[in-house]
């Protein structure tokens, strides 16, 4: 029997449609979040579908000592403008405390000493600002999976946000302070972690101290600066102005993948 040929362009179509059929098979039980109802039709769902088609371990390229950028500019604010954040920075964030709390069995309050002693992972990542520049950096951190493990999850769990300690504008309606959300897939992503360094060097202020959030298959405004508290959720609708995060709030896409 002869081989069936499809042209080219009809061949993406189905490519499309087959990945839009796995998102939506994937996501099943997030269906009923209206930010997930939002994605359908919209680019971001079918980069979202064919992430989740690659397999939930695919990871994103790591480099070389060598590879690492002389320049790592700073995104997004480069210093909270709050006294809470001063006089937790005139410490050396003796006392900071991450807050892991939400759908858990277990609220953690872990200091900085606490983040340095779980098992660490050293990773060495190309960042991609929306903005069109990039930058590789080597990041040290806790995985994200080992601090969610200590908290345990509870079934109703579907997304995690991430509370930071900055304001990028002082909004009206209170939407001002800074948010991001994951799902629990990429969350537990083996190179998802809450960094404490950069370069071998603690982070400095600009670039997040004392921890930022790295979602490596993601771009740059995912990875949350000055984290303060995880929290764990069934739905993200309820925060800031629904869609999940500051900048999604404001027309970017919740899922920034690449």
């Amino acid at each position: 029997m002869s081989p069936i040929l499809l042209p080219r362009r009809k061949f993406l179509g189905l490519g499309a449609v087959g990945l839009g059929a796995a998102a939506l098979a994937f996501s099943g039980r997030l269906a009923d979040v209206p930010s997930f109802e939002d994605l359908i039709g919209n680019a971001q769902y079918l980069t979202y579908g064919a992430q989740r088609l690659l397999g939930r371990n695919a990871l994103a390229r790591e480099f070389s000592a060598k590879d690492i950028s002389p320049d790592f500019k700073v995104n997004g604010t480069h210093r909270p403008d709050t006294p809470e954040y001063e006089a937790l920075l005139a410490e050396n964030f003796a006392n900071w405390r991450l807050i892991v709390d939400g759908l858990t069995v277990n609220r953690l309050s872990l200091s900085l000493a606490d983040l340095h002693a779980l098992p660490q992972r050293t990773q060495i990542t190309r960042h991609d600002c929306v903005e069109g520049w990039s930058a590789i950096g080597q990041w040290q951190g806790a995985p994200l999976a080992e601090i969610l493990k200590r908290a345990a999850p509870l079934p109703a769990a579907r997304f995690v946000l991430f509370h930071c300690a900055d304001f990028y504008e002082r909004a009206d309606d209170g939407t001002g302070q800074y948010y991001e959300s994951i799902d629990l897939v990429d969350a537990f992503h083996p190179q998802t972690i809450l960094a404490h360094s950069l370069n071998g060097a603690p982070l400095s202020v600009g670039h997040g101290a004392p921890a930022r959030l790295r979602v490596e298959r993601q771009l740059g405004y995912k990875q949350a600066k000055y984290v303060m508290r995880i929290e764990l959720v069934e739905r993200i609708d309820g925060f800031g102005r629904g869609k999940g995060g500051f900048w999604p709030d404001r027309g970017y896409e919740w899922y920034a993948g690449i």
